[in-house]
């Protein structure tokens, strides 16, 4: 860890992630349990013309990885920029609620602001996100390298 780094970074991005993952696997599990669910929110917020479950769940397959290697640290850039991409086009696709934050259950689409912020904060600070990722870091230790000290077997 970098000493000008605050100690408790790493446990606040690492709990970022972890919830951020958690948000990402009820919409991923979303497509397979209610796949016609999932259909409804592409029409109506992404345009898309109707598609069948089987996009549904592959469209979650994919997904599913994508967030493992989240959760996971694996490829951070890839994983970590596409989870912060899939929830900026997510937000972005649901402008017209917050016009009219009091109509409807459109109040609930600003919690969607404060986890974008997440998703870009989990992405710049990537690399200092080290807590429970994959694989894991060797911790620095002592050289065997270097020169012995006198007397040393």
């Amino acid at each position: 860890m970098n000493t000008n780094e605050p100690k408790h970074l790493p446990l606040a991005l690492f709990l970022l992630r972890v919830s951020v993952f958690v948000v990402f696997l009820i919409w991923t599990l979303d497509k397979f349990l209610r796949p016609e669910h999932a259909a409804g929110v592409y029409q109506n917020f992404y345009f898309s013309p109707a598609l069948s479950a089987a996009v549904f769940y592959a469209l979650g397959a994919i997904e599913m990885m994508i967030i493992a290697a989240f959760l996971l640290g694996i490829k951070k850039k890839l994983s970590y920029g596409a989870v912060f991409l899939f929830h900026l086009i997510s937000t972005v696709s649901t402008y017209k609620q917050f016009f009219a934050p009091f109509e409807n259950m459109n109040i609930l689409f600003y919690a969607a602001l404060p986890m974008l912020a997440a998703c870009f904060a989990l992405y710049v600070l990537r690399d200092h996100d080290t807590m429970l990722v994959w694989p894991a870091k060797p911790k620095a230790g002592p050289s065997f390298g270097g020169k012995q000290k006198s007397g040393g077997v």
